[in-house]
């Protein structure tokens, strides 16, 4: 039996019928109603082409059909008819009854729910025990930093001027928005998490990527996050557009534009952007090189204060503009994390940031939690996790 979906339009709704059987979201449509950014780990500043990608709306049959039929004639005209009068291409009037059903539908999906039959504790475990398996020769011994990196950039795309983006869907699962410069080298981290989720098939990716992001920080020394299931996947209809995360080749205005998009303040700006004590900049993907900090496996305040104490000098190379420590030329800063520094607004909370480790570290559970949920309608049932670090 096709399934229902509510299209939400410029002032209007209508019921889009689907072959699936199970409920998934597609571009423009939602189901049964509407929905409702860490900082910039590693390589989360892309160089390169930027590109927009999206799908035409298609259309409910015409008068003309009987036309165009008869004009195209044999097994062209058959397909087009075939494409037209198929249930997911057609739009159903919306009645009542059709109301009813949807309510009925939402009511038996409350209660079979898919993430109420994971163990998301045996989840976080199972994550946690894989951050250093096989990476002997990955970075810096650790798979934490890139699954931080999935999360925040299956969580950083979204708008809360269309409510479009977000961790909910795991649309970096399908081409375009896999391709996007800003997400290479993330199939690592979604192929390390593939065995995870062959282990618990209930979960979703949406779920499982976020989670990931959340075992990463506690078990590299970060604080506690809160963290809710509840997320569906959904169609690559959904890929958000190219050029919603970070460009680290500009500075705080652009840091504002893509952070304020999102509805965070410059605190938590901030705060998420201290992620960036972990991992490291890879040229063969972001253009730029380096770690931020000495332990890029360990999350700490370092990276504000490596930022206010050491003199950052422009790097020498044939790469994109960032900065290198003066005394060891180890380290890298990017034109936007500087920014923060020379930022009056933004620098009351480097400083903050440098001297409280602990005021860090609850800002940023709070503000990192508050980025994995943007955009999701949790069931009313969700339960919240704090999960204890192995």
């Amino acid at each position: 039996m096709s399934k229902l979906f509510i299209r939400q339009g410029w002032g209007s709704s209508r019921l889009v019928a689907s072959p699936s059987r199970t409920l998934v979201g597609v571009s423009g449509l939602l189901p049964f109603s509407p929905r409702g950014a860490l900082g910039l780990t590693q390589a989360t500043f892309p160089r390169g082409q930027r590109g927009y990608s999206s799908e035409p709306n298609r259309r409910s049959p015409s008068r003309l059909q009987p036309f165009l039929y008869a004009l195209l004639g044999g097994s062209v005209g058959l397909a087009l008819a075939h494409y037209l009068h198929s249930p997911e291409n057609n739009v159903i009037p919306y009645t009542h009854e059709k109301a009813h059903d949807i309510h009925d539908q939402k009511e038996q999906r409350a209660v079979n729910a898919p993430w109420k039959h994971v163990d998301y504790q045996q989840v976080y475990k199972d994550i946690a025990n894989i951050l250093e398996e096989g990476a002997e020769d990955y970075d810096d011994g650790s798979f934490g930093p890139v699954l931080l990196r999935l999360a925040w950039h299956s969580s950083g795309t979204y708008s809360k001027s269309d409510h479009t983006g977000g961790s909910n869907g795991a649309t970096m699962r399908y081409a375009p928005e896999s391709n996007h410069g800003a997400n290479r080298g993330l199939d690592v981290a979604r192929h390390k998490l593939e065995d995870i989720k062959k282990k618990h098939p209930a979960i979703s990716y949406a779920d499982l990527w976020t989670l990931g992001g959340v075992v990463s920080v506690q078990e590299m020394g970060g604080p506690q996050i809160p963290w809710r299931p509840g997320r569906a996947d959904t169609t690559a209809d959904n890929c958000t557009p190219d050029g919603r995360l970070p460009d680290g080749s500009l500075k705080q205005d652009h840091v504002r534009d893509v952070f304020y998009r999102m509805g965070f303040n410059d605190q938590e700006i901030v705060a998420l952007i201290g992620a960036h004590a972990v991992g490291r900049c890879h040229a063969e993907r972001s253009g730029f090189d380096g770690p931020w900090t000495f332990s890029p496996t360990s999350f700490t305040n370092e990276y504000f204060n490596q930022m206010l104490t050491q003199e950052w000098v422009p790097k020498k190379w044939s790469g994109p503009k960032q900065f290198v420590d003066k005394a060891t030329g180890t380290l890298m800063m990017l034109p936007a994390d500087l920014s923060l520094k020379e930022d009056k607004e933004f620098r009351k909370y480097v400083e903050l940031y440098a001297k409280d480790e602990q005021k860090f570290f609850a800002d940023f559970s709070k503000a990192f939690a508050k980025l994995l949920e943007l955009g999701v309608e949790f069931p009313p049932d969700a339960p919240t996790y704090r999960f204890e670090p192995l």
